[in-house]
């Protein structure tokens, strides 16, 4: 075998593993559900093929949508200027279920592919915690001196409200209209907030 036939048969498994990522990255961007036969059918290779490139959908969604999230102080840059915590976390919830709603075939591929296998959990972005600090970083350092433990609780309950699996709860068990139940969660979350940080 030449060197450049070598170079050439390596070219060709770049630009494969390309389409294949791209794909799954436009695919996460519809909305619509994201399974591998899908990918691979708009990457234009086989089913067969796409596995050979990535064992999993999972680790292939990690390719796909690296990149793809905001840092939390661009998704919070409509309060940058507010140090009010509530109105903060109001924001940040907000943003989060559009987000989830926008690529909700992509958040529900990995939530299921980490319920099934938790020792995956890692795999899943984990931007409703940025999203968290950057929302209580007004009051972080001040009841980090006071009460540490106050504001590791709150953390905890909003990471509880502020998710995915909360936004789909409400739509999928309870028949919520998506925009109710965003409504609902931040409701929730700005309550939990205000109720936690009351002198």
């Amino acid at each position: 075998m030449t060197a450049q036939s070598t170079a050439g048969r390596a070219n060709q498994k770049l630009r494969t593993r390309t389409a294949i990522v791209r794909a799954a990255a436009e695919l996460s961007r519809t909305g619509r559900e994201v399974a591998m036969p899908e990918v691979a059918r708009l990457a234009l290779v086989s089913e067969a093929t796409a596995y050979r490139y990535f064992p999993d959908l999972i680790s292939l969604l990690q390719e796909a949508i690296a990149g793809q999230l905001p840092t939390p102080a661009e998704a919070l840059a409509p309060v940058a200027d507010s140090a009010d915590p509530v109105e903060r976390v109001a924001v940040a919830t907000e943003f989060l279920l559009r987000h989830v709603l926008a690529r909700q075939g992509v958040v529900r591929a990995m939530i299921a592919a980490t319920v099934t296998r938790p020792g995956d959990a890692v795999a899943r972005p984990g931007l409703r915690f940025g999203l968290i600090e950057h929302a209580l970083s007004p009051v972080a350092e001040t009841l980090a001196a006071t009460d540490p433990e106050a504001l590791a609780q709150l953390k905890r309950d909003l990471a509880v409200v502020v998710s995915a699996d909360a936004l789909f709860n409400l739509t999928d068990l309870h028949g919520v209209a998506p925009e109710d139940a965003i409504a609902s969660v931040v409701h929730t979350a700005t309550t939990l907030t205000r109720a936690a940080l009351a002198p």
